[in-house]
């Protein structure tokens, strides 16, 4: 039985069991210092309400159909080209991200990270990634993962074990922010 603190999750959902513990490899990053980048979300909102003024004129406009043909002909091809955008945006831009970071207040790198997760249907493996949000910048580390069964970190009630998960995220953000080793 899952107590008020404790996140549970149920088995039987692949979509339930990231989230819990895409959620927790949110707070623990932030919860390491880094501020969330919330910019490619209000794009995709002020995206998403345009698509949804266009298609409240087309509907609402003063006019009957046949007169108001060529103005619903360019609702349309602008509702198909927003969405379009939207949809790029999605898929060249955010992939599979589950957090865009700031840097770390004080540090000497100038990107932020980019937090990814997989877990694949009808499958135990999830992976995490972190990675640059710029990786062509010269403070850039290489990108690290995490790929383990979620079977290490759940009850058999679909409980959350937070620290187990915790102490594996902490391990792998220490493991990107680590210096990578000169050679002599």
């Amino acid at each position: 039985m899952a107590t008020k603190g404790q996140k549970k999750a149920n088995l039987l959902d692949h979509h339930s069991i990231k989230h819990i513990l895409d959620e927790s490899a949110s707070e623990v990053i932030t919860g390491r210092g880094y501020v969330e980048d919330v910019k490619l979300s209000n794009i995709r909102l002020l995206l998403g309400s345009v698509i949804i003024v266009i298609a409240l004129f087309a509907q609402f406009y003063k006019k009957k159909f046949p007169e108001n043909r060529d103005f619903l002909l360019a609702c349309i091809a602008l509702y198909v080209v927003f969405n379009l955008v939207l949809q790029l945006i999605i898929y060249t831009k955010e992939k599979n991200a589950i957090l865009f970071t700031y840097p770390l207040t004080g540090s000497f790198t100038s990107t932020g990270l980019v937090v990814s997760s997989k877990l694949p249907r009808f499958s135990d493996m999830y992976t995490l990634t972190i990675e640059s949000a710029d990786p062509k910048s010269v403070s850039a580390n290489e990108p690290v993962h995490l790929t383990k069964s979620v079977t290490q970190w759940f009850t058999k009630d679909g409980v959350l074990v937070e620290g187990l998960f915790w102490k594996e995220v902490e391990a792998l953000i220490a493991q990107y922010t680590k210096e990578p080793k000169k050679s002599k």
